[in-house]
């Protein structure tokens, strides 16, 4: 194949765009302490965030998927009337900074909060600090990410097939569940991993909601932040390991994650 030609001032400004992104990963690199690096990531505190992180996450981004693509379908093919307000909504938690988000969850959940009050009053629990509500935190935030790229592989799909599937009275859902997601499994796919990437990296709204208690809630992200003051060898060896995950799921994941944002 040809290569296409790109002019100078292009590429120019996208080598600046590429220093940017990369320049901070390669400072990782470059400060995690190799010698002492599987020592780190290791230890009891890391072992036991790291496992916090991965089985949270896991099951948060499992949840996203029952429940997003279901919504996106819903989203992409529902009323405007309806859908033109609550995709707003929906979608808000992406533009929303962290502080906002765990006040928002709060509200709803603490012991004093709109759902909260009567939960606790009734069993007695509350889930803010606990690991519950890590799940919690990272199903919002993680949702309108699948959603978002799910909505988006929907309404790319060729109507005629859908179409004739009706005219053959399938129902409604059987045309979501055998059409609609065969046809759109590589964007899912690339929803469900940018949500549990963006599970995985949650901090901000995960400390307000969850607290960050050793082996409760104290997340990966939260026992990096933690290190910085006792360790910073091993803040950065998590970090590192983090980087390695995310990098690592992009390249396996490239070709669905290319034709999902495809025109």
């Amino acid at each position: 194949m040809k290569r296409r030609r790109t002019d100078p001032v292009t590429r120019l400004l996208a080598g600046l765009a590429i220093t940017v992104v990369a320049l901070p990963l390669v400072a990782i690199f470059v400060k995690v302490p190799w010698s002492t690096f599987f020592t780190s990531i290791r230890s009891d505190g890391s072992l036991t965030a790291v496992k916090l992180s991965i089985w949270t996450s896991l099951l948060a981004g499992l949840i996203c998927l029952l429940l997003g693509v279901p919504l996106a379908w819903w989203l992409a093919r529902g009323s405007d009337r309806v859908t033109t307000f609550l995709r707003p909504i929906v979608l808000a938690p992406i533009a929303l900074p962290p502080t906002v988000a765990g006040l928002a969850m709060l509200g709803l959940l603490s012991r004093t909060g709109l759902l909260g009050r009567p939960i606790y009053r009734i069993f007695n629990w509350q889930m803010p600090f606990t690991t519950t509500a890590v799940i919690f935190a990272g199903i919002f935030v993680g949702l309108p990410f699948l959603v978002l790229v799910s909505e988006s592989t929907f309404r790319q799909l060729p109507r005629d097939v859908q179409d004739a599937a009706e005219i053959d009275r399938a129902t409604p859902g059987q045309v979501f569940r055998l059409i609609a997601i065969p046809q759109s499994k590589s964007g899912i796919v690339t929803g469900l991993v940018l949500a549990w990437a963006r599970i995985l990296g949650e901090f901000g709204a995960t400390m307000m909601f969850a607290g960050s208690l050793p082996g409760t809630t104290q997340t990966w992200t939260m026992q990096i932040y933690q290190e910085l003051d006792i360790s910073q060898d091993t803040a950065y060896s998590l970090s590192l390991l983090m980087v390695l995950i995310s990098v690592s799921l992009i390249f396996f994941l490239r070709k669905p994650i290319t034709q999902a944002f495809a025109s």
